[in-house]
């Protein structure tokens, strides 16, 4: 691989490889209240909140960290603007105190703030309005969950972001990748270049995985499934970790995530069963790094094409990719890894996203079943041909097919997703 290519690849790790707190839809909502509260001389007396739908739908059910429990749009954007830190980005509910809080649920008491439904094509899209009694500020996200691109105060214009020839407005190209290149890439780019970033990833999903096993969120997912794998198997294993990380992390653990395209659940299902696989099989450190560079990028290859977010389950392209990365960790072939990507999206590419809960967890564990036993297929070279539904001959143009039904032919479906979830229907 070229060393222009080999830097684009490393640079798109670092952008996409961004530690949250929180699920990243509220904490995108706290991030620009937060921002919002450096451009106004005193604590706001109303607030309007304007999002998008697939905002709306993934920050309804989560529990906001640090909130003692709180739920909702409202409590993320109260969160962001007493007690947030705009300098911590995605990490801005931190420092959140017992003073903040107090504060939080006091307002929650109000009419202090408004939210609409905000009309727009873009899937990620957040408009904040703050008034005191002599300022008004406007923050507006588009795209990514951290990339304001406007602030507006008494209508002067002090910030604009028009990088619209980026990926998402702010980001590296993504045409540039192929699975063909990713698997070169992971084979060949030099340790030093990446080791920093994949062991962040390594030592904070474990982490929750390991608390999430430990506490008590949710309907503690990762135990049960342990207890069914009585026998110790390393699917049972890869499930039960990935799946008690994404339930402590819906259920407002205040531990970080290192996220994967916008979301920590992606995060956590590309990286975690990849961890504990090669822990169970003795697969040397080196070659764990070069898998989860692997897996990270196939996670980041397929959303590309499907979009931030959408009615598409993202824990199937980070399944898949955590499914193919094993195949390459057991040393398996540029075509059977493909094989195990073509079976993965053979079988669950239906799943839809009904927004941020705990209940991704189930999601996660399901996909893994799915991306394993599609490994086991590919390393005995059984895998289904093109023509089988969707599937392609090449497996771009099978990840191409998907990410074209979820971009564009699931946009209805997200739609009543939407009005099931407000009651709308």
């Amino acid at each position: 691989m070229d060393t222009k290519l080999c830097n684009s690849y490393i640079e798109i790790l670092k952008e996409e490889l961004v530690p949250a707190l929180g699920c990243t839809e509220p904490i995108a909502i706290a991030y620009a209240a937060a921002k919002a509260r450096e451009f106004v001389s005193d604590f706001p007396v109303r607030a309007v909140l304007e999002c998008s739908g697939n905002i709306i739908k993934n920050v309804k059910s989560v529990t906001v960290p640090n909130t003692d429990g709180l739920t909702g749009i409202r409590a993320s954007m109260l969160a962001g603007l007493v007690g947030g830190k705009a300098d911590q980005q995605m990490e801005v509910l931190a420092d959140l105190t017992p003073e903040h809080l107090v504060a939080i649920k006091r307002l929650l008491k109000t009419n202090f703030c408004e939210v609409r439904l905000l009309e727009t094509k873009l899937n990620l899209h957040i408009v904040l309005h703050v008034m005191t009694e002599s300022e008004n500020v406007t923050v507006e996200m588009k795209h990514a969950h951290s990339n304001i691109c406007r602030i507006e105060k008494n209508g002067q214009i002090i910030y604009h972001n028009n990088e619209d020839d980026k990926y998402l407005g702010t980001f590296t190209d993504r045409s540039i990748l192929s699975v063909k290149n990713i698997y070169e890439f992971a084979n060949t780019v030099p340790l030093e270049c990446v080791r920093r970033l994949i062991d962040k990833q390594i030592e904070c999903n474990i982490r929750i995985a390991e608390e999430g096993l430990r506490g008590n969120y949710g309907i503690n997912i990762g135990r049960a499934l342990l207890a069914i794998g009585q026998n110790g198997l390393v699917q049972d294993k890869m499930k039960a970790y990935a799946a008690a990380a994404s339930e402590a992390r819906m259920s407002g653990c205040a531990l970080p995530v290192v996220t994967n395209s916008g979301s920590g659940n992606q995060g956590i299902a590309t990286s975690v069963p990849v961890i504990i696989y090669a822990r169970e099989r003795n697969i040397p450190e080196e070659k764990l790094i070069r898998g989860l560079v692997f897996s990270n990028l196939l996670t980041i290859h397929q959303k590309t094409l499907i979009g931030r977010l959408s009615a598409f389950c993202g824990a199937v392209s980070a399944s898949c990719s955590s499914g193919a990365a094993i195949t390459y960790l057991e040393g398996g072939t540029l075509e059977q890894i493909n094989q195990t990507i073509h079976n993965t999206l053979a079988n669950i590419s239906g799943i839809v996203c009904d927004g941020a809960k705990p209940s991704c967890a189930a999601k996660i564990a399901s996909c893994l079943d799915a991306s394993y036993m599609s490994h086991v297929l590919a390393m005995n070279d059984q895998h289904y041909q093109a023509g089988n539904g969707i599937l392609k001959n090449d497996v771009e143009d099978t990840i191409a097919a998907v990410g074209h039904i979820a971009c564009y032919g699931m946009r209805t479906t997200d739609t009543e997703i939407l009005k099931v979830m407000l009651g709308n229907s």
